[in-house]
């Protein structure tokens, strides 16, 4: 079982910003493919960015492009999602997502995600 946890959410203003991490204690990520998902409050969950567990994949939905940015700290076994420019939107419960595999990282739900993450909330006030 790997244990993974998501940190870094909280509330801020509209255009503020927030950056997320998602790490598994003393497991290492480097053969895992990330996925940051939400869900907000009524809707599905849906993708939101992934990356690939080399590091040369790396996707974003339409809503969030030019405004998140996923990354890779392979030293220190995490992964990050820096959010700007928030909108109210943007809120909802954030999750990463593990899936050990090589291939391109997907965003869709269907794919063998193997571990979740119990959630991290992000509030964004107008």
């Amino acid at each position: 079982q790997l244990p993974l946890a998501e940190s870094g959410g909280g509330t801020v203003q509209s255009g503020g910003s927030l950056k997320l991490s998602c790490a598994a204690g003393e497991y290492h990520l480097d053969y895992y493919a990330i996925g940051w998902f939400r869900q907000a409050p009524g809707k599905e969950r849906e993708g939101v960015s992934c990356i690939s567990s080399l590091g040369g994949s790396i996707r974003y939905a339409d809503s969030v492009k030019g405004r998140f940015t996923i990354s890779r700290d392979v030293a220190k076994q995490t992964i990050y999602l820096q959010m700007d420019s928030l909108r109210p939107e943007d809120t909802a419960v954030y999750f990463c997502a593990a899936d050990l595999t090589s291939r391109p990282c997907s965003m869709d739900l269907k794919a063998p995600w193997d571990y979740w993450g119990q959630g991290t909330q992000v509030s964004v006030s107008s």
